[in-house]
């Protein structure tokens, strides 16, 4: 097996590295079933199957209505059951979301209180990356920055992200402060920060791209074949690209892949990470809740790709014609770029 390639992010940051594959944990409990603490428990340890530092991606309200910190919880449980191994992890958190309102908050109060009790939740780990998962509009990236400076300097988390934002605000952030990477979806059908300037400004500026939903929330694996098998209660059945009406032109480019896929003998998903990891300065988050699904998508770092590779595969995604926004109208609104 091929080793794990390993990322440094922006040097301000007392170079801080992660593995070029992190792992999302969001989907354990952003869902109508939750995940068992076994299941995660397995997910986890498959996410360090091949050492560490790797990322783990958690929220302070990436639960449910009765339980928003569920994901915090479950994690957490994990890191005092393995607290020889908690260190393999770099833990990032998104927070400043007052889900009462259903709107970013990143007053000092509110962050400070939120963040000491992710932190609380989470112990032995310590929270390496703390993002606001929203741009506030209703305050100055400069101040908003300023805040977070002030409760990294106090060492309630030791580096500061961005996430979901364009590349002006990217800007305004770097010149207050260091920053470790920009999460943004990011995959072969989701291609806007390649368009809006967020790619090539974090490119400048050495911050990594952190690449959230990197295989199309789980459209570009070739499982879901219709807008049928989504479960009920599923949330992809709200977005655009998953709609009956769109299903059919969307899966062009899914069967696109797996042709390619197939003749180079490994997975969708593995063919996918791997020409994301070749884009300088990206790391795909994958979210797999199986720890089958988790293995097979470090896999990807076994996967060698030439230069024909990379461009048949390119050939394939500017060909593309992806129907429909990414979520939908209403919730994009929440979203800069």
């Amino acid at each position: 097996m091929a080793p794990p390639k390993t990322v440094t992010l922006d040097s301000r940051t007392n170079g801080l590295a992660i593995g070029a594959i992190s792992y999302g944990a969001m989907n354990h409990t952003w869902t109508p079933k939750p995940s068992s603490q076994d299941k995660v428990d397995g997910a986890l340890d498959a996410a360090l199957s091949r050492g560490g530092p790797v990322m783990l991606n958690t929220g302070t309200f990436y639960g449910n209505p009765d339980n928003p910190t569920s994901n915090l919880d479950a994690i957490g449980d994990w890191m005092r059951r393995n607290e020889d191994r908690a260190s393999q992890f770099v833990v990032s958190v998104k927070g400043g979301m007052d889900m009462s309102k259903h709107a970013p908050d990143t007053s000092e109060s509110f962050l400070r209180k939120e963040i000491e009790d992710a932190a609380k939740r989470l112990a032995p780990a310590k929270i390496a990356i703390f993002e606001c998962a929203r741009v506030d509009k209703s305050r100055p990236q400069e101040e908003v920055m300023k805040t977070l400076l002030k409760l990294r300097d106090e060492g309630l988390f030791q580096h500061i992200g961005l996430s979901e934002c364009s590349a002006e605000t990217i800007r305004k952030s770097h010149a207050v402060a260091p920053i470790a990477g920009v999460e943004v979806e990011y995959s072969p059908w989701s291609l806007d920060i390649e368009r809006n300037g967020v790619l090539s400004t974090c490119q400048e500026l050495g911050i990594a791209i952190l690449a959230y939903s990197p295989l199309g929330k789980g459209f570009l694996t070739g499982s879901i074949r219709s807008h049928d098998d989504l479960p009920e209660n599923d949330m992809r059945r709200n977005f655009d690209r998953f709609q009956p009406d769109v299903f059919d032109q969307n899966l062009k480019i899914v069967d696109e892949i797996s042709e390619l896929a197939k003749k180079k003998g490994v997975t969708n998903a593995q063919l996918v990470l791997a020409w994301l990891i070749s884009v300088p300065g990206v790391v795909p988050i994958p979210g797999s809740t199986r720890a089958e699904g988790v293995t097979e998508s470090l896999g990807a770092y076994d996967v060698k790709l030439s230069e024909e590779d990379i461009a048949a595969l390119r050939k394939v995604i500017d060909n593309a014609n992806v129907k429909g926004l990414r979520y939908n109208k209403q919730m994009e609104g929440s979203l800069e770029g």
